[in-house]
């Protein structure tokens, strides 16, 4: 296999890293403009996009790793796929528990271990790497494509069959629903839905697992062809097919985000390839590299790293308050070093309260974007 270094998947994983920063701390949640949003329930929004999009780098970046654990033998292979599966399931369970205490009026007191949702991002992460790489290393291109289109079609079969009559694709009719709440508890389950339904949950992780599937044999395709004109062209006409085949199955199984439905994976995995078709048409083969990509390739070096310290550290800044008001009943209302700046820097740059959302999240973008080049600069890469 012919393992050229792609700096196009550095900057794909990257970009995906930075935007994830980006939709996941807005000024205000109220205030966001619609293409930062999640659909509210079918559809796709361009925030939709990220999530399945790191899912599908996953897959590339284990297409080089993965020669090298086939030929260490077994014992190599389960050894760092549990570790590093463990490793990332852990970093997500202590990024959903942390800081541990929590303000009950003016005192601090020990988060529970009842109010900790088990599941989220990085443990969708961490399921979909380890069951991919069983599949690829014992199934090997051939077999692991099969299977991943097996996985879709019986994920489609058992939403439809095992949904509520009628409007099996809902959010109350959803099967996956009761099995994550009695597997999990219904306290350990994330409830922003306005009911105790988990977005990552344990049935939707099944279709996920394909992400990285199609991300594996795209990023194992580029390398075997080699960067010619013929490979870009059937990357950006698989993705075509996918993306179309996505919209017809979307007829019968919606295009679903919270519910990962198999017709979501084929159009996200489809828009992914012809993303990733630009970037190697841009910086491949037109060497268009310059500030702009080289700032999305840093994320791109201490992808997870970043990621959970994006996450961290506005929890634990939120436990450093002060009194920035009295309330007209002249209580004390309390606010935080990231709070004040949005209220009183980025909510009065513009009446459109989008606005000053929109550049709190950039703020924040440019924060571990310096974090992510220092980082890098040091030639500090923090392997998870």
């Amino acid at each position: 296999m012919n393992q050229q270094r792609y700096y196009s998947l550095d900057v794909f994983r990257g970009a995906t890293v930075a935007l994830m920063i980006l939709v996941n701390n807005p000024g205000s949640w109220a205030h966001i403009y619609s293409p930062l949003g999640h659909a509210n329930w079918h559809g796709c929004t361009p925030t939709d996009l990220v999530f399945p999009f790191f899912l599908f780098a996953v897959g590339n970046a284990m297409s080089f790793v993965m020669p090298k654990l086939q030929n260490a033998g077994d014992a190599e292979f389960w050894s760092k796929v549990i570790k590093r599966t463990l490793l990332i399931f852990g970093i997500g369970l202590f990024l959903n528990w942390s800081p541990f205490v929590k303000f009950s009026g003016t005192e601090l007191v020990f988060k529970p271990w009842e109010m900790v949702r088990i599941l989220g991002v990085l443990q969708r992460i961490a399921l979909c790497y380890f069951f991919a790489s069983i599949i690829i290393y014992y199934g090997k291109s051939h077999i692991a494509l099969f299977v991943g289109m097996m996985i879709l079609v019986i994920y489609w079969v058992l939403t439809y069959a095992l949904g509520a009559a009628g409007h099996p694709f809902s959010l109350s009719g959803y099967f996956g629903n009761s099995i994550d709440q009695a597997i999990l508890g219904v306290s350990h389950i994330y409830k922003g839905e306005g009911v105790p339904f988990d977005p990552e949950g344990l049935t939707s992780t099944l279709p996920a697992i394909v992400q990285v599937i199609l991300g594996f044999l795209v990023g194992e395709y580029i390398q075997l062809k080699g960067k010619n004109y013929e490979m870009l062209a059937q990357l950006l006409l698989t993705g075509v097919v996918l993306i179309f085949v996505g919209y017809i199955w979307d007829f019968s199984f919606p295009i679903n985000k919270k519910i990962w439905t198999s017709s979501y994976v084929l159009y996200t995995s489809g828009l992914a390839m012809l993303s990733l078709g630009m970037l190697i048409y841009l910086l491949e083969f037109q060497n268009a590299k310059g500030k702009w990509s080289h700032f999305f390739d840093v994320f791109g070096k201490n992808p997870l790293f970043v990621f959970v310290l994006s996450g961290f550290l506005p929890r634990v800044l939120a436990l450093l308050r002060w009194v920035d008001h009295t309330d007209e009943k002249g209580e004390p209302v309390y606010t935080s070093a990231l709070p004040w700046f949005y209220e009183h820097v980025c909510k009065n740059i513009n009446s459109d309260l989008r606005v000053g959302s929109f550049v709190y999240a950039l703020s924040i973008i440019a924060f571990f974007g310096i974090l992510a080049y220092y980082l890098d600069k040091k030639k500090i890469y923090i392997k998870v």
